[in-house]
């Protein structure tokens, strides 16, 4: 679940490659594809997988659509595309998926094969030379235009395309998910003199989650400033990734959220937890914990979506004080 230390002259890109290795630690063993997720929507949303590939890369992009259960006829949908954390798949963050199609908008989840569930099987003496490879500068770069595709394969290439409202698009991850989403949205990088940029002009906002630094920039606005989307950052007190040779605090998440360029941003920050409680896994961060954090991290990501596409803040006014109880820290700048 998180991210990267390239080699040169790439090597301080994102986070750190060792902090990938949190999810041997945190994740093992995988969840499987059928699990349950820990908070379930209340309409059940359309499901659809499909096994796209990108034959100019040659690299296969598997997708999972969740597609609101009634949309009037010639009506339009806002959507979210998802980026999951190293050694996830298209099937997680399954309950951030259902609840956003039960609530009108549509969720496109990417598998990024370089870096996806498949690290977890072979030969387990193997694990720890696939991790760093995921987070190879080549992989962080395809996650990126895996993400470019997919949209391109919606909207251009398939039936939803038409059905999509193409002003109203986010982009969401997840730990090394959220660094790629920080990318396609609009962080920028000075490499030798030029800037090094991916950001795709069709998102129009970033929900991050437990999104880690750009590793050993002394200067993280000089990269986030860039970043002027609006902005949605949830994290918890105990969101750390600990390794062996490797560290990253909770205070990494908040330094992410201090350097984006964001006019409109919010930070919410769960008491307790893991840096694993955004996953479908339903243990992770304590028992009793962890469902209460996926509900109230649906209520506030839909809120935050419908304040962006909708200008309907009302929601977003009212979840903290909704959900007080739980959190550590809530910043809201802007509208």
């Amino acid at each position: 679940m998180s991210i990267v230390r390239f080699a040169r002259p790439w090597r301080r890109l994102l986070v750190g490659a060792l902090a990938a290795l949190s999810v041997a630690a945190s994740a093992w063993p995988p969840a499987r594809a059928d699990d349950t997720p820990a908070v379930e929507a209340t309409a059940e949303p359309l499901i659809s997988d499909f096994d796209w590939a990108d034959a100019a890369r040659q690299r296969a992009v598997p997708v999972r659509l969740y597609w609101p259960a009634q949309v009037a006829a010639g009506s339009t949908v806002p959507l979210v595309v998802f980026s999951h954390g190293i050694g996830g798949s298209r099937f997680g963050y399954s309950y951030l998926g259902r609840y956003f199609a039960s609530h009108g908008i549509a969720s496109l989840h990417l598998q990024h094969v370089g870096s996806d569930r498949q690290l977890w099987f072979g030969n387990p003496f193997g694990v720890v030379g696939r991790l760093w490879q995921a987070a190879s500068e080549d992989e962080a770069i395809q996650r990126v235009r895996d993400l470019r595709f997919a949209l391109d394969e919606l909207l251009d290439r398939s039936a939803y395309g038409e059905r999509v409202d193409r002003t109203r698009i986010a982009a969401a991850g997840h730990s090394y998910g959220a660094n790629t989403v920080m990318l396609a949205a609009g962080a920028t990088l000075q490499r030798n003199g030029h800037s090094v940029e991916f950001r795709d002009s069709r998102i129009r906002a970033a929900l991050l989650l437990s999104a880690p630094p750009f590793y050993g920039e002394p200067a993280p606005e000089r990269i986030l400033a860039t970043l002027t989307l609006p902005t949605l950052h949830v994290t918890a007190t105990e969101d750390v990734i600990r390794v062996p040779g490797y560290y990253s605090a909770p205070d990494d998440r908040l330094a992410v959220f201090d350097a984006a360029g964001s006019r409109v941003k919010t930070l919410a920050v769960f008491e307790g937890g893991s840096h694993s409680i955004f996953t479908d896994r339903a243990g992770t961060g304590g028992a009793v914990l962890n469902p209460r954090v996926k509900g109230a991290t649906q209520e506030l990501a839909l809120a935050f979506l419908r304040s962006v596409f909708d200008a309907q803040d009302d929601a977003m006014r009212q979840w903290p004080g909704k959900h007080g109880a739980l959190i550590a820290r809530w910043v809201h700048l802007g509208p």
